[in-house]
């Protein structure tokens, strides 16, 4: 061809592939819209774990509380119990004895933003405000110049917890251009004095002029009856799917509801017999979705990552074998656990901030995450077991490490690996605008991570 030759298009075949290769299929869009289902269902960890045990007893589990005798029965049985913003279920396969191991999915119910604070009604110039304090570390000015709720529990004098939401009732406004003449040059917002949310107007001291109350008429309770509550600031714009294909996924709270739902939906596909029953050379595994509080503030609570719900819930299953000490190290030696929490996919806006090798694109499927000190709890064993399930599952993986001058985050998987001693993968699914109010995935992701899981629990 002459140096000055056009090149040649592509076929019509060829750009049909192209893009085909972009529409996600229906079994991924279908997944996707049952996860703004449940993200918009779970405004906080504690209706989020709710909605996972809704959902699991509709599936015919059982719901459990921790204060009762479990059953002992060492016959099939699927379960699910509750700790205040956290949630595990479990299915026993048939067959399941004291040396059956775990695989377990690890993921985590909390997302960076507002908590509400004690005194809680506030306000100043005719405006009523909402005293609240930092969640985590969430990117401030996505939360500005939105319709917030308030979600979470109250809990009364008689020890009752209940659930509550407002639906929109708070702003956080932005300051005019014209009063900050240099805001798109750099904004920088105080965390106490720019971040308080405005829910009304009149005269502090009004008899409407109390946010308590107001929360404890949502809860169908009296305000002198509530003793305590555990509140966060929620986005209340509905997930939306858009994109030339509809390939994207905007939402809320991906972070890390994505892996909530999509391991629920993988134990949930696997106890109703839609996956394997039982695993290559060997017996199928308890599958277990463990979904805990705290994540982002470091998981050092009873019902984080860090506390012992989970060495709780799988000690009182071994009991139920009548397994001994033996038994369930024996079991606990042949488990793995696959810790799932969203990734950083590629952004285009800001591609030097990724590994120039390993650049995981959205759409490209579930990512393996890696760290050289341990912030990622894979080892060659765990990637080699994530890469198995992926081939199985019929689903295209991808790799993610920190370009060396971006400290990466951490996860639950280094917590969950150090106290129960479990061999531990951390993945997840890549997304952009990460720790944003509102977040971005490709809808095909959400749903090859899900696949991947039930390869995991089905053994």
């Amino acid at each position: 061809m002459p140096d000055d030759a056009a090149p040649a298009r592509p076929t019509v075949t060829a750009a049909r592939q192209a893009i085909a290769a972009t529409v996600p299929s229906a079994q991924a869009r279908d997944h996707a819209q049952d996860l703004a289902r449940f993200v918009e269902s779970s405004p906080s960890s504690f209706h989020a774990a709710h909605e996972v045990a809704r959902r699991a007893v509709e599936a015919g589990f059982t719901l459990l509380d921790e204060a009762d005798a479990w059953p002992t029965s060492t016959a099939e049985g699927r379960y699910v119990v509750v700790r205040d913003g956290a949630v595990i279920a479990w299915a026993t396969p048939a067959g399941a004895g004291a040396t059956t191991p775990f695989a377990i999915l690890g993921a985590h119910t909390d997302s960076p933003g507002f908590k509400l604070k004690p005194k809680p009604t506030t306000g100043r110039e005719g405006w009523w405000q909402a005293g609240v304090e930092v969640y985590g570390g969430p990117l401030l000015n996505s939360w500005l110049d939105r319709e917030l709720e308030l979600a979470g529990r109250l809990v009364t004098l008689d020890g009752r917890s209940h659930l509550v939401r407002t639906g929109p009732l708070l702003r956080i406004p932005q300051l005019a251009i014209h009063l900050d003449r240099g805001a798109n040059d750099g904004l920088t917002l105080d965390k106490q004095r720019h971040t308080q949310p405005v829910w009304g107007l009149g005269a502090l001291g009004a008899p409407d002029a109390d946010l308590l109350a107001l929360l404890a008429e949502h809860a169908g309770v009296r305000a002198a009856e509530v003793g305590g509550y555990d509140l966060v600031v929620a986005d209340t714009q509905a997930p939306r799917i858009f994109g030339a294909h509809e390939e994207l996924l905007a939402s809320g709270r991906l972070d890390n509801l994505l892996s909530v739902h999509a391991g629920l939906t993988a134990l949930l596909d696997v106890a109703s017999g839609g996956g394997a029953t039982t695993a290559r050379g060997g017996e199928a595994p308890v599958a277990v979705l463990a979904a805990f509080d705290h994540e982002e503030i470091g998981s050092e609570t009873r019902s984080g990552a860090s506390g012992p719900f989970l060495a709780d819930v799988l000690a009182r299953i071994s009991g139920g074998f009548g397994a001994s000490d033996e038994d369930r190290h024996r079991a606990l030696a042949a488990s793995l656990c696959v810790s799932s929490d969203v990734g950083h996919s590629v952004h285009p806006n800001y591609p030097e901030r990724h590994d120039p090798a390993n650049r995981p694109i959205a759409g490209g499927g579930p990512i393996l995450k890696i760290n050289a000190n341990q912030r990622y709890a894979t080892d060659a064993h765990g990637a080699a077991a994530w890469a198995a399930a992926c081939a199985a599952a019929g689903v295209p993986s991808q790799e993610f490490v920190s370009e060396n001058t971006v400290p990466c985050g951490s996860t639950i998987g280094p917590l969950t690996a150090t106290r129960l001693g479990i061999r531990t993968v951390d993945v997840g699914a890549p997304i952009l605008s990460m720790h944003s109010a509102r977040e971005l995935t490709a809808v095909a992701d959400p749903y090859h991570l899900s696949r991947a899981i039930a390869a995991v629990f089905a053994g």
